[in-house]
């Protein structure tokens, strides 16, 4: 089996709820991430936006909190998701989502 886990932590820049037709709570949310790494010695300013997807009742508790500005902490994995005008992108599945304020 492969592995696929991915942490990230970053500040929320939008944020929407809904049902789908078969009753399941969602959560999506664009995290944008900003941080310096090194990479071959040198420090390097990191910036990303992704899109995170909380799914089912056990976020239940925390999908009222995930208000634009707000940062987070996101487990999850990672899958291939194609738009309705068929462009790829990944996004997370989060499986744990941690407040950080």
């Amino acid at each position: 089996m492969a592995t696929n886990h991915l942490v990230l932590s970053g500040t929320i820049t939008r944020s929407r709820s809904f049902k789908s037709p078969a009753g399941i709570a969602h959560c999506v949310i664009m995290l944008e991430h900003k941080s310096q790494c090194y990479e071959a010695e040198m420090l390097r300013n990191v910036y990303c936006q992704m899109q995170v997807i909380l799914s089912g009742e056990r976020f239940k508790s925390v999908t009222d909190k995930l208000k634009i500005g707000v940062d987070i902490e996101v487990q999850g994995f990672i899958a291939l998701q194609q738009s309705r005008n068929g462009q790829n992108r990944l996004v997370i599945h989060a499986e744990n989502v941690e407040l950080k304020t």
